[in-house]
């Protein structure tokens, strides 16, 4: 299930009802981004996520989708914000329950270093020296593409 939020959403709540119920769950993986009050040695006072309604959806489905194709998933969850958020909101809450351990712990961290880079977010930080926006990360990259699959050939 993929949901794109503008209002704050309670991450234990969500995982409560993610699990509640499922006696053919062996193991649940789950992984919340917040927003920290620090980048570097400047104090961050807010992020704004803008997105474009209707693609983002679409390409958090497809990220899901190829997770689901990889890993014997029983379920999925991700939730992610947009819109101004302070530090210590959560910004992503990403969850998925697989009969083993290892299923949902790989698909998780698939899932955030994906959505990390290739989702359709782009990030606002509100600091003490003025905005400024947020460029993509070399070691963000390196997380993804170590999930990249191999072509024959």
């Amino acid at each position: 299930m993929i949901r794109v939020l503008g209002e704050p959403f309670d991450p234990a709540a969500e995982i409560a009802r993610f699990a509640a119920d499922r006696r053919d769950v062996g193991g649940i993986a789950t992984f919340v981004g917040r927003v920290r009050d620090r980048a570097g040695d400047v104090r961050i006072r807010a992020m704004t996520l803008e997105h474009y309604p209707g693609m983002t959806e679409r390409q958090l489905a497809r990220i899901e989708a190829e997770a689901r194709r990889r890993w014997p998933l029983l379920d999925c969850l991700v939730i992610h914000r947009y819109g101004r958020m302070e530090p210590g909101e959560p910004i992503v809450l990403v969850a998925t329950a697989s009969a083993h351990r290892r299923a949902a712990l790989e698909a998780c961290a698939f899932l955030i270093d994906w959505l990390k880079t290739k989702a359709p977010f782009w990030k606002l930080e509100e600091t003490e020296r003025g905005s400024q926006w947020v460029e993509a990360k070399e070691a963000d990259d390196a997380a993804a593409a170590r999930w990249q699959e191999k072509t024959a050939g």
